[in-house]
């Protein structure tokens, strides 16, 4: 039997996954992360607990397989984008907390950005907008304000990565200092048409270029993993970001395919192949997962409160007492009644981009029911996806590409068949659910296996890929339309002043 390994680095929890050669999970382990708050708008994880947790995962999961690191054909590592780590080169030791992805703190920092005139540029060389979501300011932030940072950096005393970065150097003990090109894309620092750190931005944020791990293919051999660590040496050979592994992991390797993560929040990517494709409907550009030297693109669309508006129902309003109980609860009723929820707890993301919005509730009457509000929250989701591809598509057509006309699902909340009808019904097009859901983990393990010859290519991977459901639309598009009116005319009032 060929395995291979798949860490998974996310917000909430470290996991790894040992994979078939067929793309099947074998054995899987799992570890929750703290998560720490030292100011309102500031979120850290310890980088440490980061690494042994992980390294915990990866010793069960190989455990709960039954097997050992010397029958691991490859690794790959896929992780939480955007947060921040800058360690010690001689030690390993983290100078400070990770600042996560989440993290607000750099504002200020981005303001300055866009006061100096630098946000088309930003926009035109790394298909980001100016945002403290992503990793440069947060590095600017740890330069600026931990005693002795910056002159250390300058002295090519520190490393500054990714989680991706970080996990490579301690799985190498130190001997590889490395990211790819999906997770260099998120940093505000890299060019994404050239693949390389970009000599400007890092001046602009005054970043020592010494601080930069060297950047990579998405599937290349990294290096190995020191023997010590797992018990055997196993070659590194995928390593992307959690959002644009999971659009390699669901086989989207082509112009116009398309996927959607439906978890905490939802991650929409479109594949846009070659062309690298600015967005004039409130999308990002990025770099996808990419297994030669040739520069490869997505547009991607955020949703910030996805399945969290369930826990929202649970934990808020005790509308639930689990998670699992949110769909027969919503069948209960044959639809919302009217009532739409606007889950705007954290702002609005893409395509509306609207920070101050605010959770509302619209359409209640004197019958609206518990069971109507958490029908509307569950749809919800599936509004806000659908607002997401409805952009893409209006992209699509502006660039004279064909619009999307399946949409690929994975994450925790796409089990809920409910919902899952609702987005086709909405859409108009097919919604499929692949048989292996684990399409971010798997995504890392296909990488891997293609850097070490598991796979002939992405041909063989797309011959491999199942539908488990296929969800086709039963509405009449006029209705689907007038629903999305309504959601539009709700969405109006939460971002009202």
């Amino acid at each position: 039997m060929t395995y291979l390994l798949a860490l998974d680095q996310g917000t909430s929890s470290s996991r790894s996954i040992v994979f078939d050669a067929q793309g099947h999970a074998v054995a899987m382990s799992q570890k929750e992360l703290t998560q720490h708050y030292p100011q309102p708008g500031w979120v850290e994880h310890d980088a440490l607990e980061i690494w042994r947790s992980q390294l915990a995962t990866a010793q069960e999961a190989l455990q709960k397989a039954g097997i050992s690191a010397t029958q691991v054909r490859a690794l790959g590592i896929t992780n939480q984008r955007e947060t921040t780590v800058v360690w010690d080169r001689v030690t390993g030791q983290p100078i400070h907390h990770a600042i996560v992805w989440q993290d607000r703190r750099a504002e200020p920092a981005c303001a300055a950005l866009r006061a100096q005139g630098l946000a088309d540029t930003i926009r035109a060389k790394t298909g980001l907008v100016v945002d403290a979501y992503f990793s440069g300011t947060k590095l600017k932030w740890l330069l600026d304000n931990v005693p002795g940072v910056r002159a250390r950096a300058e002295n090519g005393e520190l490393a500054f990565g990714t989680i991706d970065s970080w996990l490579i150097w301690c799985l190498t003990e130190g001997k590889v200092h490395a990211t790819d090109v999906s997770n260099a894309s998120r940093t505000m620092l890299f060019n994404v048409h050239t693949n390389a750190w970009d000599e400007e931005l890092l001046r602009a944020l005054d970043i020592p270029k010494a601080l930069m791990p060297s950047v990579r293919p998405s599937s290349a051999l990294y290096g190995e993993t020191a023997a010590s660590v797992l018990g055997g040496a196993i070659p590194i050979g995928g390593v992307a970001g959690d959002q644009q592994s999971a659009l390699f992991g669901q086989a989207c390797f082509s112009a116009g395919m398309a996927k959607n993560t439906y978890g905490t929040g939802c991650f929409m990517l479109m594949h846009t192949g070659d062309k690298f494709q600015t967005s004039g409907n409130g999308l990002l550009t990025t770099s996808a997962a990419q297994v030669g030297l040739a520069p490869e693109y997505a547009l991607e669309g955020s949703v910030f409160v996805g399945g969290a508006v369930v826990q929202w129902l649970r934990d808020g309003l005790n509308a639930i007492k689990g998670s699992n109980e949110v769909q027969s609860l919503a069948q209960s009723v044959p639809d919302s009644g009217g009532v739409i929820v606007v889950p705007a707890f954290t702002g609005l993301g893409a395509p509306y981009w609207q920070p101050d919005a605010r959770g509302t509730i619209t359409g209640l009457t004197r019958g609206s029911t518990l069971a109507h509000i958490a029908r509307a929250a569950l749809e919800s989701i599936a509004y806000q996806s659908a607002a997401l591809l409805q952009a893409m598509s209006r992209d699509a057509v502006q660039a004279g590409a064909m619009a999307v006309t399946e949409l690929r699902v994975d994450g925790g909340a796409c089990v809920n068949d409910l919902l899952m009808q609702f987005q086709a019904d909405l859409l108009g097009i097919p919604v499929v659910r692949p048989q292996v859901t684990e399409t971010t983990a798997l995504g890392a393990a296909y990488l891997a296996g293609l850097a070490t010859g598991v796979y002939s290519g992405t041909a063989e991977l797309s011959g491999q890929w199942r539908a488990e459901r296929r969800f086709l639309p039963t509405m009449p598009r006029n209705r689907a339309l007038e629903l999305m009116q309504q959601w539009e005319h709700a969405v109006r009032q939460a971002t009202a002043a």
